[in-house]
């Protein structure tokens, strides 16, 4: 197998760590987790790409689709890659975004929205590598403070 025939095996998704500025805390953010009944995990808004989309636009789409938030991307974060419950390889391309409006509606992938301040967001996370992310989101929105969290 050549290595174009391989890449083309890799399934390509996109998502963000979505934050918004908490209501109670000076200066203090929240990030929304989703809860996925099919997975049993929560984690950070993410989706496959479809025919044609650029990862950009794949990663607002999602946002919008499992959370009902518009958002703003910032940062582009690390890219996750593993292996997904069929074995195929999996990349994952992740943006800081800032919520800038919308409303949740429970639906077909998605039964519950959390916002939560990053250290509970860490906990709550299924899966250390997207824990990860919220370090990354800390230090791309502020870079002389993002060890200290």
């Amino acid at each position: 197998m050549t290595h174009d025939e391989e890449d083309e095996r890799v399934v390509r998704a996109a998502g963000c760590v979505l934050w918004r500025p908490a209501p109670t805390t000076e200066g203090g953010i929240e990030l929304a987790l989703v809860y996925r009944p099919k997975w049993a995990d929560w984690s950070h808004p993410k989706g496959k790409l479809k025919r044609a989309e650029s990862a950009a636009d794949a990663a607002v789409r999602e946002v919008r689709e499992e959370t009902g938030m518009r958002c703003e991307l910032g940062a582009e974060l690390s890219t996750a890659r593993y292996r997904d419950a069929q074995g195929n390889p999996k990349e994952v391309r992740y943006w800081a975004a800032e919520a800038v409006g919308g409303t949740f509606t429970p639906n077909s992938e998605v039964s519950h929205l959390r916002w939560l301040a990053p250290e509970a967001a860490r906990r709550r996370l299924t899966r250390p590598r997207d824990a990860e992310l919220v370090t990354e989101l800390l230090a791309a929105l502020h870079p002389a403070e993002g060890d200290q969290h």
